[in-house]
């Protein structure tokens, strides 16, 4: 991925979704906003204590550097499960979706932003270039052992006719292994799912193990059909890179929220 500039946002942007030129999308920085600490001072998320005005400020940043206006920016109230929204038709007014609880958006209608928040879990973004359908998905553990990702390429594939092999996805930066420590629910929560817990999980003492977000949703995302070379991972965890994210284990909880976002173009 590669640190780009739109407007006042810098952000990382996917190569392999670049090249397609179907969409503008990225995992945005903390940086250039004008939230005030704890949240500075791009925060874009809803659910803190920062001002409801700073947030709507930098959400308008985000949307203008990008051609388009906040009322267009769609994000949902997530709930860390793996329910998804589907918006296949324009929409007079988009902010009713903002009190939705679901972790998932997916739409095929040119122009529309949808986007996740996050602070510690994985953003993914999908995109089929063939069929014009994107969608933005918020994976923490819980999402992750629901295999929310495989469902939202189940979702491209039975309502859009996506094809696994055409479709491209970008896991964005999260909460890395190097941080992020997990207990025994986490891992029954993995083993009861199947979903190959040993291949992203190294035990760390008793009850105790290091979780890789980002292998395990890679995992999920072949094991759906997607090529391995339309895969893309950021390298980068939140935790340890202060300068760039906001990270909610690292900050205490007391933190604000980059967002990955994608908008299909016209």
């Amino acid at each position: 991925m590669e640190m780009k500039k739109a407007g006042k946002v810098h952000y990382l942007e996917p190569r392999i979704f670049a090249e397609s030129e179907a969409s503008v999308q990225g995992f945005t920085t903390r940086h250039e906003g004008v939230s005030r600490a704890p949240y500075n001072s791009l925060n874009l998320g809803t659910n803190t204590f920062d001002s409801l005005h700073n947030v709507k400020g930098n959400r308008s940043l985000l949307a203008r550097a990008f051609g388009t206006r906040m009322e267009r920016l769609v994000t949902v109230n997530q709930a860390h499960g793996t329910d998804l929204l589907v918006i296949d038709a324009p929409n007079p007014d988009y902010s009713h979706f903002l009190k939705l609880e679901c972790d998932g958006i997916i739409t095929n209608q040119p122009g529309v932003m949808i986007g996740v928040c996050i602070a510690d879990c994985v953003p993914l973004l999908l995109l089929d270039p063939v069929k014009k359908v994107a969608a933005a998905l918020h994976a923490g553990w819980k999402g992750t052992a629901g295999e929310i990702c495989s469902k939202g390429v189940e979702a491209l594939v039975k309502m859009f006719n996506c094809k696994p092999a055409d479709i491209l996805a970008a896991i964005g930066p999260g909460i890395g292994p190097c941080c992020y420590e997990v207990d025994t629910p986490v891992m029954e929560a993995f083993k009861k799912n199947g979903s190959g817990w040993d291949l992203f999980a190294a035990e760390r003492g008793e009850g105790r193990w290091g979780l890789d977000l980002s292998a395990a949703n890679r995992h999920q995302l072949a094991l759906a059909g997607l090529r391995e070379e339309h895969i893309e991972t950021s390298e980068l965890c939140v935790s340890c890179n202060h300068d760039l994210f906001f990270s909610y284990r690292r900050d205490g909880g007391d933190t604000g929220r980059q967002m990955g976002f994608i908008m299909l173009q016209k």
